[in-house]
């Protein structure tokens, strides 16, 4: 995915957000938004996840990463700006 419009940003989220579903919502998530990128658990209990594409979509989905699906429980989300890497899909790592 290439292009002057596309933006990239790399998401962590922190709260009770793994066993709940959250990578695979939100590939459903991203997918749905046309966004390539990945999302993985991380060994301290938080969800890291990249997110490339049209602006809009990638501020809607790290707006999404605020609740995350249900049973979740999202305490805190930083996001940082990243040049964007090209990627063509979106995967659950």
């Amino acid at each position: 995915m290439t292009g002057s419009d596309t933006v990239a940003r790399e998401v962590i989220v922190v709260g009770r957000v793994q066993g709940v579903f959250f990578r695979g919502s939100c590939q459903q998530e991203a997918r749905r938004r046309h966004l390539a990128g990945w999302v993985t658990n991380e060994p301290d209990g938080s969800v890291r996840a990249w997110f490339e594409g049209a602006a809009p979509d990638v501020d809607s989905l790290c707006a999404w990463c605020q609740h995350g699906p249900p049973g979740a429980v999202v305490e805190r989300v930083r996001t940082f700006d990243r040049e964007p890497g090209g990627l063509g899909r979106f995967e659950v790592r």
